[in-house]
């Protein structure tokens, strides 16, 4: 990442300014056309405000975490388990940070933007003739990460696509291995009938969008990769096992 995007980041007021505009933005989309569901605010309250890691299923690019944002600054607020009138959006919590794909950020305008506010861009698998080709870590990868969760929250999602069940990436497991944060599950739905795949054009209207977020999970640092990788998935059911397991409606 250039060093004067780094810097921009960094900038509260810059940060400030794009939550605002983001947030009413999308706040329609979230809680007036569509109805948000959200649940276990309880375990945001009373974090420490560094080192905490946010692992998350994925189903747009964008929308999933708008709405974590506008749900971080509504709990800075007093709010719970509900966003009400977004005027958390004047003093919003900025110290967040997300994970996302590097080609995905390069796209367009928009998420040109979203690099400035706030995001850690990671190299994924590189492909060849459309195959995933490479799985490694990405040493690049996990310095950014480690940076960002020394002062701040690091939105991230072990699948890296937004493909339902798709395996996860054990750099999310080395990630918690090296750094020890306090790692919260969440858990969404509904955002990939509600959204199109980037997640800020609507597709269908009247659709329930499911935020859950978990307690801390309990964690072995000491444990192989693969195991802590097994429980993250397990957290944010997208194991195996869920795949087999009756799906909730969560739509109108």
């Amino acid at each position: 990442m250039k060093p004067w995007i780094e810097s921009l980041q960094q900038t509260k007021i810059l940060k400030s300014i794009l939550y605002f505009f983001v947030g009413i933005f999308s706040y329609p989309g979230l809680a007036i056309i569509n109805k948000l569901k959200i649940s276990g605010t309880e375990n945001l309250k009373n974090l420490p405000k560094r080192n905490v890691l946010f692992v998350s299923n994925h189903q747009t690019y964008f929308a999933d975490v708008i709405t974590m944002l506008h749900i971080f600054c509504a709990v800075k607020w007093g709010k719970h388990n509900r966003l009400g009138i977004p005027y958390y959006l004047l003093n919003p919590f900025t110290r967040v940070y997300f994970v996302a794909a590097e080609e995905t950020m390069k796209k367009d305008f928009i998420s040109r933007l979203f690099r400035m506010a706030g995001c850690i861009t990671v190299k994924r698998a590189w492909r060849n003739e459309g195959n995933e080709v490479q799985r490694g870590l990405n040493p690049g990868n996990t310095r950014s990460i480690t940076q960002a969760l020394k002062n701040n929250w690091v939105i991230t999602f072990p699948q890296g696509t937004t493909t339902s069940f798709a395996p996860g990436r054990k750099g999310a497991a080395f990630i918690i291995k090296q750094n020890k944060p306090i790692v919260i599950p969440v858990v969404i739905d509904g955002f990939s009938k509600a959204f199109d795949k980037k997640g800020l054009k609507l597709k269908k209207k009247g659709c329930v969008l499911s935020v859950k977020f978990k307690e801390p999970l309990k964690i072995n640092y000491d444990d192989k990769m693969d195991v802590i990788l097994e429980q993250l998935m397990e957290a944010i059911e997208q194991s195996k096992k869920f795949m087999s397991e009756p799906k909730q409606k969560v739509h109108g």
